[in-house]
């Protein structure tokens, strides 16, 4: 059986007859503390209410301090407490209300959602939106098409007051939700944490291979920590762990935003953090950045809709290339010869993007990456140029892409000023993990652009140190959460 206890006011609420968990009673839980020595379970809080300084307030209060999982949180609590603290979600549940109508949902004055199901087929959407939002065991979207999204109120629904075959379906939806979730331990020494390891098994360019997740899963458990890897539908589950690692491309608009958000709502230690996303997916941010560090780069420019393209070859020379500000993987890149070329490449950047980055080219036959964990270098490598082509990656018109090679060496055996460069210019992004791109040149270092969301392959990054970067990544994650703790103790 796994882990879960069910906080109860009554034992007529749920009984444990009802479910193959532990039912205990909330004072007990909130008055016996040595009840969980040495256990991490996780926490389904059913109290009749939530409100401010009630006993169920109190136990999801407790539950984090004591580093236990728990569903709902406190921080959900205050905010489905008023509509003004939920209003930033109405936008996301008021297109999946839209979208579930229009494809023939039936319309309905409200929708009773009980672990992320919905009691009413069609709304499957909406209520994976809404449960991604508010992680809560029971809620209750009331429908209104006079309000701003369509939506009136989100409201918890404590358990007791399910009757019939909403209670049925209640039940029905925490047995599901609970099966297999959270695994026995499979020897005497359980992991001490749960590390929740993001993929998207569609992505193409994965940042890590299955096989580099498998190595960091086996590192991990014997540093006392379980690797569990999650997909883009997992976002209602991620509060069952203790930490995030995204290994899919991040990208400011999509899920891994979210992910990121929601874990760090959760307190969890995150690679990559939402800050780390929005001031390196953008070279806008990177290039001002740079600059007021004294850091080297490119000769840069900003371009807006208005700017003098005929300028540009004067201020960096020919050819120059044009960028967007959040493209990843040599995408959304033109090298212009011409006037005419940069005219065409710019045209096409902005109808995607108020400003757009020209940057004098700069040649080179390989490009270093360091890696840098926690302000501190962690890898070498040279990514070189793709065959016949000016970047390490070349995107063919067939979507076929082709790479060049690698090499790695130990980062005492870079040059001491190419790790300088890249240290000093991740340590302005934060304390995470992060790819710093730069070119050696006739007249110095210069840094191209520093990535949140470096590929990290055994075989590759990972060919000197082998487990040993596995074993760094996991120790960042696992002083953070010992940090965590030793706050609430």
């Amino acid at each position: 059986m796994t882990d879960w206890v069910v906080l109860v006011e009554s034992a007529n609420d749920i009984s444990q007859a009802e479910t193959p968990h532990k039912v205990l009673k909330v004072a007990d839980y909130i008055t016996k503390p040595a009840l969980f020595s040495g256990r991490r379970p996780y926490i389904l809080n059913l109290c009749r209410s939530y409100g401010y300084q009630s006993e169920g307030y109190y136990a999801s209060l407790l539950a984090e301090a004591r580093g236990h999982r728990v569903s709902p949180s406190v921080q959900t609590m205050v905010e489905l407490s008023a509509k003004g603290l939920y209003k930033h979600a109405l936008p996301d549940l008021g297109e999946r209300l839209r979208e579930a109508i229009s494809k023939g949902a039936p319309e309905q004055e409200s929708l009773f959602v009980a672990f992320s199901k919905p009691d009413t087929p069609g709304y499957e959407r909406l209520a994976r939106e809404v449960s991604d939002w508010f992680r809560v065991p029971a809620l209750e979207v009331e429908f209104d098409p006079k309000s701003p999204h369509g939506i009136g109120r989100v409201r918890m629904v404590p358990p007791h007051k399910l009757k019939g075959a909403r209670r049925d379906f209640f039940l029905e939806a925490m047995g599901t939700y609970t099966s297999g979730r959270i695994s026995e331990p499979k020897t005497k020494a359980p992991a001490k944490w749960a590390l929740a390891v993001l993929v998207d098994p569609h992505e193409k360019t994965a940042p890590s291979k299955p096989s580099s997740i498998k190595r960091l899963a086996d590192v991990a458990a014997k540093m006392g920590v379980e690797v569990e890897t999650i997909e883009p539908s997992d976002l209602t589950s991620l509060a069952e762990f203790d930490a995030l690692f995204i290994r899919a491309t991040t990208q400011i608009d999509n899920y891994t935003y979210k992910f990121a958000r929601r874990a760090e709502q959760e307190g969890m230690p995150v690679i990559d953090d939402t800050q780390s996303m929005i001031r390196c997916t953008n070279k806008v941010f990177l290039k001002e950045i740079l600059e007021k560090a004294g850091l080297p780069i490119p000769r840069t420019e900003i371009l807006d809709e208005k700017s003098d393209l005929a300028a540009v070859f004067e201020k960096l020379g020919n050819p120059v290339v044009l960028k967007t500000p959040d493209g990843s993987f040599g995408t959304n890149m033109v090298k212009a010869r011409s006037l005419e070329e940069l005219r065409a490449g710019a045209k096409q950047m902005f109808k995607e993007t108020a400003l757009i980055i020209a940057q004098e080219f700069v040649p080179t036959k390989f490009d270093w990456r360091i890696g840098v964990l926690n302000g501190e270098p962690l890898y070498a490598c040279q990514y070189r140029m793709a065959r016949g082509h000016w970047q390490i990656v070349k995107h063919g018109p067939d979507g076929k892409t082709t790479e060049g090679g690698f090499a790695t060496f130990p980062v005492e055996d870079a040059p001491p000023e190419v790790v300088d460069a890249a240290v000093r210019g991740a340590r302005l992004i934060g304390d995470g993990l992060y790819g710093v791109d730069l070119k050696e040149t006739d007249k110095g270092v210069v840094i191209i652009e520093i990535n949140d969301n470096p590929s990290i392959d055994h075989d590759v990054e990972g060919a000197v140190l082998k487990d040993e970067l596995w074993r760094r990544i996991i120790s960042w994650f696992s002083t953070r959460l010992e940090q965590r703790m030793g706050r609430v103790t």
